[in-house]
């Protein structure tokens, strides 16, 4: 027996993945404390549910999932009309070595995924899914590269870029705190603020109102159809593949800079946020609903091999190289738990270990300054062409 959902339905069940995902995340301590997204415990929940019913050979359940292009491509402009580097004056000579850091990092993860693919024997890209594209990409990055590579035919990429971006998750918010009391232990490290103090970044904003919200829509499809339009126009000349999200995002990075020149009010990253807050959470909770559990089961030991190898690297680069680069002292030490979280995870997940650390051991201003600003979009400034050209490379 066959059910068949069309767009609308098909929708419908995203949303409802994602609302239940919200309750079980709040619901079970556990989801919390590793910062597992919602849509990524309803939608393997549902995941695991077709898997059972088409193995058991009650159900099988088709889905239209035609839109989650479209909210992918919404989402990754939102990222790029972030990217202020107004910001990264803020961050000075720390900034830009961490920055540069999480660059060499998303090349080593690519160099480890790839290398190990091809010594277990399968397509150096399915490895590619477990190196920077769900380590440093996360989820986010895991479905959309996953389903652009579905599309160029390696089976597979999607349901290993979400199982490994899920492990690395967790991985990433198991590891930061051990390290930083490793670190302050050996290097007696102390706080140089006495109290925790607010970053200085965010502005205090009013409610979202109509007519701004849809400036901010009337930039966000700008940035989508010029963007799409100009990767189709590189890929054509080229040969190059360069999906359209990601000619959406730096056409977006590059209005943002434009716009702040002339009036930086006119961006508003309240509206902005909740656009890609709302898109994201719907494109993975479709990309997660509709994955094939049963192809990864050959997969599952090449991959947990290649993301435990991921885990030792990072470890070992935070602790004795990115600590010393980053000077050495307690902030360097807070960085490093920052960065093994996003560098395995996401954003919220650096953030998660650094205010673990910092209610342990005292507060970082510098931390709280850089790893927002890096892990939330300058991270895919060096990420997407290292990820795109290793596409390329082994397509």
């Amino acid at each position: 027996m066959t059910l068949a959902l069309n767009q609308v339905n098909t929708i419908f069940l995203a949303v409802a993945l994602l609302v239940l995902g919200t309750f079980f995340v709040k619901r079970f301590g556990f989801l919390q404390k590793f910062c597992i997204p919602a849509p990524v415990v309803g939608g393997l929940l549902f995941a695991i549910i077709a898997t059972v019913l088409k193995a058991t050979g009650l159900l099988q359940i088709t889905l239209d999932t035609s839109l989650q292009s479209l909210f992918m491509l919404t989402f990754f402009t939102t990222i790029g009309l972030g990217a202020s580097f107004k910001l990264v004056k803020l961050g000075g000579k720390l900034l830009v070595i961490y920055w540069i850091a999480c660059g060499f990092l998303a090349l080593m993860q690519n160099v480890i995924g790839v290398s190990l693919a091809s010594l277990f024997g399968i397509h150096p890209l399915i490895g590619m899914m477990a190196g920077a594209v769900s380590m440093e990409g996360g989820h986010g990055a895991a479905g959309a590269f996953g389903q652009t590579l579905e599309d160029m035919g390696i089976n597979s990429a999607l349901s290993i870029g979400i199982a490994a971006a899920t492990f690395g998750l967790v991985a990433g918010g198991l590891v930061g705190g051990p390290i930083v009391k490793y670190l302050v232990a050996k290097y007696d490290l102390k706080p140089t603020e006495t109290e925790e103090v607010a970053d200085g970044l965010e502005e205090k904003v009013e409610s979202i109102k109509t007519d701004t919200f849809f400036l901010q829509v009337l930039m966000i499809t700008f940035c989508m159809a010029l963007g799409t339009y100009l990767g189709e126009l590189f890929s054509t000349a080229t040969g190059f593949v360069l999906p359209s999200y990601v000619g959406a995002m730096f056409v977006a990075v590059i209005l943002r800079n434009i716009v702040d020149k002339f009036n930086p009010k006119a961006i508003d990253m309240k509206s902005i946020n909740l656009i890609g807050d709302v898109t994201l959470g719907i494109f993975l909770s479709m990309a997660l609903m509709s994955i094939k559990l049963w192809e990864v089961a050959d997969l599952a030991l090449p991959m947990l091999v290649i993301v435990f190898v991921q885990v030792v690297f990072i470890v070992l680069f935070g602790t004795f190289v990115l600590f010393r680069l980053l000077g050495k002292d307690y902030d360097a030490a807070v960085m490093v738990a920052g960065f093994t979280g996003h560098g395995l995870g996401a954003t919220p997940n650096a953030m998660a270990n650094m205010a673990a650390v910092t209610a342990r051991f005292g507060p970082s201003r510098k931390a709280y300054l850089v790893v927002p600003i890096v892990g939330a979009f300058l991270i895919d400034v060096f990420g997407m062409p290292i990820i795109i050209t290793t596409i390329n490379l082994f397509k």
